[in-house]
């Protein structure tokens, strides 16, 4: 037959147990319930900030495909605009093809060498996509498929 001090031991060795694993149950869901709480506050920070802004009046709002936006890495050329406004790697794309070899085109492959870049693949199609996104803007033309310049307007 058992003793009860043994039987009280064993019970209180199963309660504490359950006690260390149901503290871990509130911790784990304590963890849960903060990141709920942050989410939900920035859902309602971001709800508030939307209404904030479409209750403006739409004058407030300025045209952002033709401005100089702080921010905006390749704005629309606008006639008197200096190639200063530009990211510092659009700025020297429109240098070199400012430059004497660039004013009868450049390949993006030429473009790339000249602008001190490791002539690969990678870097060659990022030379492109820079320097179709100064044509779209206006500040550069493609002479032919694959082949860029400045503008003759925005050289100043």
């Amino acid at each position: 037959m058992p003793s009860v001090l043994g039987l009280l031991e064993a019970r209180e060795k199963k309660i504490r147990e359950e006690v260390a694993r149901l503290r871990e149950e509130a911790e784990r869901l304590q963890a849960a319930l903060g990141e709920a709480e942050h989410a939900l506050q920035r859902l309602v920070d971001a709800r508030a900030t939307v209404a904030e802004v479409l209750a403006q009046p739409p004058s407030a709002v300025a045209d952002p495909v033709r401005s100089a936006v702080a921010g905006a890495v390749v704005p629309h050329w606008i006639d008197g605009m200096r190639a200063s406004v530009l990211a510092p790697g659009y700025q020297r794309i429109v240098t070199v093809l400012r430059s004497e070899a660039g004013r009868e085109g450049m390949r993006c492959q030429q473009l790339a060498a000249a602008l001190g870049l490791e002539v690969i693949p990678a870097k060659i199609e990022g030379v492109r996509s820079k320097a179709k996104r100064l044509v779209e803007r206006g500040w550069a033309v493609q002479v032919r498929p694959g082949v860029f310049t400045a503008l003759a307007a925005s050289a100043g």
